[in-house]
């Protein structure tokens, strides 16, 4: 299944910022900026960004840790990550940005080796999100936070609807003039598999998270997950 999902997006690399724009109705960047904020990295710190894809949230980081800090930008797919090296280089000229391929669920780093760490769209495609929540743990410092973004399904009945609507009605349209219907067809099935809110916090408690709290947001068709290790 790893290596079905890794597939999918290096084929969805050339568009994959375009398919958060319109998951997200525009609102991505917002939601990102919150992440990092949420995450409470400081300048000098060093952060990492899991699943980073096209490097947004690696970017946001390193702009707020500085010159003094240093960010780590994961992903699995190598086509992500060199549209996320191409992006740092024309964006932000001389960022403290390492790009390694990686699986999530077995990272390539210390133990306490981040001062804060973020996950923006990635949790809800990983095989395994205990043990993606225990590496995660692993490698943080204690003392330190993690914000993990990511799109929900709605509890509420008319936007579960409405939401659905959205994606047969128009991202897999779009998606099918671009040749790419298949690989947005994994969309909603990741949708009605991920957790809940209150069981990802249950989840992030029992790999060993202190405090773990997860926000709504967009009327619960996002959300994010606060945890601190002690």
């Amino acid at each position: 299944m790893t290596n079905e999902i890794r597939a999918i997006f290096n084929r969805i690399a050339p568009v994959y910022d375009q398919l958060n724009d319109w998951l997200s109705l525009g609102q991505h960047r917002i939601w990102k900026e919150m992440a990092v904020k949420w995450s409470a990295a400081q300048p000098g710190d060093t952060c990492l960004d899991l699943c980073c894809g096209s490097g947004d949230l690696a970017l946001r980081l390193a702009r707020r840790v500085g010159t003094k800090g240093h960010v780590y930008g994961v992903d699995f797919s190598p086509n992500l990550l060199e549209t996320a090296k191409e992006r740092s280089q024309s964006q932000y000229p001389q960022p403290a940005i390492t790009w390694i391929e990686a699986d999530v669920l077995d990272l390539p780093f210390d133990d306490n080796q981040f001062d804060a760490a973020t996950m923006g769209y990635g949790l809800r495609n990983v095989t395994d999100i205990s043990r993606s929540l225990k590496e995660l743990y692993r490698v943080l410092k204690p003392g330190a936070k993690a914000a993990i973004l990511d799109f929900h399904r709605p509890s509420n009945p008319q936007l579960r609807t409405f939401q659905q609507w959205y994606l047969d009605g128009f991202v897999v349209p779009v998606a099918n003039h671009l040749g790419l219907k298949e690989e947005y067809a994994y969309i909603s099935p990741s949708l009605d598999r991920f957790p809940i809110g209150t069981e990802q916090v249950e989840l992030a408690r029992q790999v060993g998270f202190a405090v773990a709290t997860h926000y709504p947001i967009v009327n619960g068709m996002m959300g994010v997950l606060v945890v601190s290790k002690f």
